[in-house]
């Protein structure tokens, strides 16, 4: 197995097994992995990271694909990670967005991962930002991330990407209250899918409103609302402009940092709760500690509160 030293540099070489081996690396969480990322670390910032959300059969992963296509004609690489819901009983995944872009494989300026979202919460599985790390790495110049689309809680995806798109799709009943709820607050740019619909002028409105009345976007960006119909390709080229529009709106206005300043923030304080949890369920003193306590809390001698407090001055003490 080659190290991780060697596979960074068959990575920055072209290599797409070097790519592949990465992501399945710090997707582990092996000290290894940890490594991996280390040394990945300073050959990241360059790529356009755009995160695509929405309800369940708003047509994400073919609205994907096309922007793939889009952004191939202008001879860009384009990094995927495409996230499934796993299940809750067996962990396993479909996995069934590669099969929707399979007609992309031959393409060598196209990399394509698909990733279980393993019971994390937010839309995304927790290795997901280490994929997009290991994409602009490799030199991808955008990098798409499709995510579950529970279309309620999908709120990590704004601490990965800089750009978030909202798809919509009418014929869900009331458009806006089937994605407000999680993710209006978040959106960069929104997406009407499906647009040849009957009722899509009537999603288009309403967005435009609720965008007009709720003050989100205080720094002076208005998400631009595109109407798209994704399985013919119409409209994709206004969305992937709006897109761009928004990223240079950022540069411009010094927000492009201060979100890259806010996700590093997030990145330490997911990396310092990992290892203490971590740290809690295998250090030899803190493992026999947490199985007393746990047992302790179920059988209603504890509450969980206490519990975790006396296991963090155990581990502290223990560490001092």
């Amino acid at each position: 197995m080659p190290t991780p030293a060697e596979l960074v540099k068959a990575l920055q070489e072209g290599d797409r097994r070097a790519a592949s081996r990465l992501i399945t690396l710090v997707e582990a969480r092996t000290p290894e992995g940890l490594e991996a990322l280390r040394l990945l670390y300073p050959l990241t910032g360059r790529a356009q990271v755009i995160g695509i959300t929405g309800p369940p059969g708003s047509g994400k992963s073919t609205l994907t694909d096309k922007l793939i296509g889009y952004y191939r004609t202008e001879g860009k690489r384009v990094g995927v990670v495409a996230i499934d819901p796993s299940s809750p009983f067996t962990g396993g995944a479909l996995l069934g967005d590669r099969i929707r872009m399979q007609s992309r494989s031959t393409d060598k300026q196209v990399f394509i991962r698909s990733m279980g979202s393993r019971g994390a919460l937010g839309g995304l599985s927790r290795s997901a930002p280490d994929a997009v790390k290991v994409l602009d790495a490799f030199g991808c110049d955008v990098i798409l991330i499709e995510t579950v689309g529970v279309g309620q809680g999908e709120i990590d995806i704004v601490r990965t990407a800089d750009t978030v798109l909202v798809v919509a799709v009418p014929g869900l009943g009331d458009e806006v209250q089937n994605i407000k709820a999680g993710i209006m607050e978040i959106g960069d740019v929104f997406c009407v899918n499906k647009a040849d619909r009957d009722d899509a002028g009537k999603t288009v409105a309403e967005l435009e409103t609720w965008l007009a009345f709720v003050d989100t976007h205080a720094l002076g960006w208005t998400p631009p609302v595109v109407k798209t119909i994704a399985e013919r390709g119409d409209g994709v080229a206004d969305l992937a402009k709006a897109l761009a529009s928004h990223r240079e709106w950022m540069q411009q206005t010094g927000r492009f940092e201060a979100r890259r300043r806010e996700r590093g923030e997030h990145e330490v304080l997911e990396t310092l709760r990992y290892r203490i949890t971590e740290a809690a369920l295998t250090d030899p003193v803190l493992k026999e500690s947490f199985r007393e306590l746990t047992a302790r809390v179920g059988a209603r001698e504890v509450d969980p509160y206490t519990a975790a407090e006396e296991l963090f001055e155990r581990w502290r003490k223990a560490h001092a």
